[in-house]
């Protein structure tokens, strides 16, 4: 049994709405009786409720916009097009790129790169080059993205892969996209180049990799505009993301303040950078989103708990 995101009501058979991601009873399925916030995106150009079959709707629901770099390559971006699976799905796309930069770090790398007489190895220069965010080298621009999708072990990557698979869905339904994706990658460089920034000023040398700002800033969000949400810590301890966002922010502030911002090789001067650009943004759209699922499922449910929406647990 589960209960109606808009009315409280429990219910048997809940509908999931694959548009913001909530649970409803029979009277407020539809977008309209919901609130959902598609239904501010109505034939917008990414046609949130174009189902794809009347091509019409692609043609003129638009309302006269230019096209899209991709769309100018010869790419179709619409409904039934060879990327409308991101749509909506950006998160998990994201996931999949984190695990194949991984696999570039600890096995492509050192295999097909190696250079006499120790290799490209971790830990090596130029592996830290390529995929860390340094002090000392800060101007390396590449290193500013691909360090956000690089990770320092297979736990690192375990934890913030769990994080984007529940949390990122959620996010990325509230606001789109397009915008999920500037959240995260902004959020993400910005707190690593926080992180590095301190280790200039305090003459530290900093290596900084890893998605968990972009993630912090995930968290920051839904605290805002779901502080109610329920969700697992550890899988078994209940609590509301907005009791577990103040948790992390409060041991990364104790961590920044008794060791500088690095402890036990977690940069998190970087977290709160990220953190505070979600909490940020999440005032910023708050009134303009739906309120959001109020639980969350750590494994599939009704409506599909990987790609095409998130979970529910009664």
């Amino acid at each position: 049994m589960a209960t109606c995101d808009a009315c409280g009501e429990h219910e048997n058979m809940p509908y999931n709405c694959r548009h913001c991601g909530g649970t409803f009873c029979a009277d407020h399925r539809l977008p309209e009786n919901h609130n959902c916030p598609g239904l501010e995106s109505w034939n917008d150009p990414d046609k949130v409720f174009d189902s794809g079959f009347d091509g019409s709707v692609q043609a003129g629901g638009s309302g006269g916009r230019s096209p899209g770099l991709l769309e100018r390559l010869g790419i179709d971006t619409g409904p039934g097009g060879p990327l409308a699976y991101f749509r909506n799905n950006v998160s998990y796309l994201f996931l999949a790129i984190i695990v194949v930069v991984f696999g570039l770090q600890w096995l492509i790398a050192p295999l097909f790169m190696a250079l006499p007489p120790e290799g490209v190895n971790p830990g090596h220069f130029l592996w830290g080059q390529i995929f860390t965010l340094t002090t000392v080298h800060p101007e390396y621009v590449w290193t500013w993205v691909i360090s956000v999708f690089s990770h320092g072990s297979p736990m690192h990557l375990l934890f913030n892969a769990i994080v984007l698979y529940f949390f990122g869905p959620l996010v990325e339904r509230q606001i789109g996209s397009k915008k999920f994706v500037g959240l995260f990658l902004a959020s993400g460089i910005i707190a690593g180049l926080g992180q590095v920034g301190v280790g200039l000023v305090t003459s530290e040398g900093v290596a900084v990799l890893g998605a968990s700002g972009a993630l912090m800033a995930i968290m920051g969000v839904l605290a805002i505009t779901s502080p109610d949400l329920k969700v697992l810590l550890f899988f078994f301890i209940p609590m509301s993301i907005r009791t577990l966002t103040i948790l992390f922010a409060a041991f990364s502030i104790f961590a920044f303040v008794s060791d500088g911002g690095i402890l036990d090789g977690v940069a998190h001067f970087a977290h709160l950078v990220g953190l505070l650009i979600g909490l940020w943004y999440g005032n910023r759209i708050k009134d303009r989103v739906g309120g959001g699922p109020r639980q969350l499922n750590l494994g599939p449910g009704r409506g599909g708990g990987g790609p095409g929406g998130p979970g529910r647990f009664p």
